[in-house]
């Protein structure tokens, strides 16, 4: 399928989704919100992908939800309030879509940022497994910088990636949010010197990741994100289980033989 918000390409299991829109510093237009959605959930179902990479191009990762695009949702001043209040809920909920498609999606997502990433771009990042970046990067929650609360995921994921405090400094004043500040209170896993180094290093990430048994890393992705969302009991209780039902003894053992033999195993994809 072809894309007009963003080139797609899978090799080496594993798939690769790249904003191509750097003449408007990616800005995240109309056809993003619907594609970006389809994208994720057509990758959850294929077989042949063990691990996701979110990129860019040009100066910036993204200017953030295309402010045209914006002004075209707002609702008509004609009319019931109510009803165009609803019609704006239901919309909202249209463009959180995207970045719930990220967070469910079954295999690991890695966002490569390098520049700017505004807005809804810090929602699309923070809904990714992991973040890397360019030295030069930086993310603002530039909502509060327009007079309205982020609403599409940030304000609800990334306090949990951030300490309580300084998240409320970003979420209050707007303020840059650094590639070396954001590496030292953990937002960011890994920061290259330039865009060329930080893809290097993620496609590096993403092909360690491939080599694992694709049973394997998705469990321990459903794992990590159960644990988020439930308790220490609950995590415990639903690992037994999944294990007691999904543990794959031709995976253990290949992957025993490989270590022992230090050579590197061949795991098979996931049913389609």
């Amino acid at each position: 399928m072809d894309y007009t918000a963003f080139t797609f390409e899978i090799a080496d299991h594993i798939a690769t989704v790249t904003l191509c829109n750097p003449q408007k510093a990616n800005a995240l237009g109309e056809d993003f919100w619907t594609e970006f959605t389809q994208v994720f959930e057509n990758i959850s179902e294929d077989p042949e992908v063990r691990v996701v990479i979110v990129a860019s191009t040009g100066k910036h990762f993204t200017s953030g939800i295309d402010l045209g695009y914006l002004q075209s949702i707002m609702p008509s001043q004609d009319g019931d309030p109510a009803r165009g209040m609803d019609k704006l809920r239901r919309h909202v909920k249209f463009l959180q879509a995207p970045f719930e498609a990220i967070d469910n999606c079954r295999v690991p997502v890695l966002a490569a940022v390098q520049g700017g990433c505004f807005g809804a771009g810090v929602d699309l990042v923070s809904a990714c497994d992991i973040r890397y970046v360019s030295a030069d990067a930086f993310f603002i929650i530039q909502e509060i910088n327009i007079g309205m609360v982020a609403d599409l995921g940030t304000l609800q994921r990334m306090p949990r990636q951030i300490p309580d405090g300084l998240m409320r400094e970003l979420a209050y004043t707007g303020r840059k949010y650094r590639a070396e500040e954001a590496l030292g209170t953990g937002y960011v896993t890994h920061m290259a010197a330039d865009h060329e180094a930080l893809m290097a290093h993620v496609r590096s990430i993403a092909a360690q990741i491939a080599g694992q048994s694709p049973l394997a890393i998705v469990g321990s992705k459903e794992m990590l994100t159960h644990t988020r969302d439930n308790t220490v009991a609950a995590g415990l209780d639903y690992i037994a289980a999944w294990n007691a039902g999904m543990l794959s003894l031709p995976d253990v053992m290949k992957g025993a033989m490989a270590a022992l033999s230090k050579g590197t195993a061949e795991f098979d994809d996931l049913l389609d």
